[in-house]
């Protein structure tokens, strides 16, 4: 599985949650695609994310480079300070991982 981390830095005032709303929905149409959920700061809630789940890298790159989300980030533009910082993660395997006490 693959996540991916879209974050976004507001305008003041700026509404983008209808626009993340219909990134969610297009992005359900697409293969591979497992899961979404929008995340705002408690410290800045000018800063905003949508996460993202999807079943391989190749999945997210054909979402990314598609038409529809490419118009939808081209719509985002006016509400956004900056541009979107898109991160991408793989899940680290852990059953290798073994605990240690913190008294040790």
């Amino acid at each position: 599985m693959v996540k991916v981390i879209v974050g976004y830095q507001l305008k003041e005032g700026a509404d983008i949650q209808p626009l993340l709303v219909k990134l969610r929905s297009y992005a359900l149409t697409f293969p591979g695609f497992i899961s979404a959920e929008h995340i705002r700061s408690v410290q800045d809630t000018s800063i905003v994310a949508l996460l993202y789940n999807w079943e391989r890298i190749e999945h997210w790159e054909a979402w990314e480079s598609s038409r529809i989300s490419q118009q939808l980030l081209k719509e985002a533009e006016t509400h956004l300070a900056s541009e979107p910082r898109i991160t991408t993660y793989t899940i680290m395997p852990t059953s290798a991982w073994t605990y240690t006490s913190l008294d040790s």
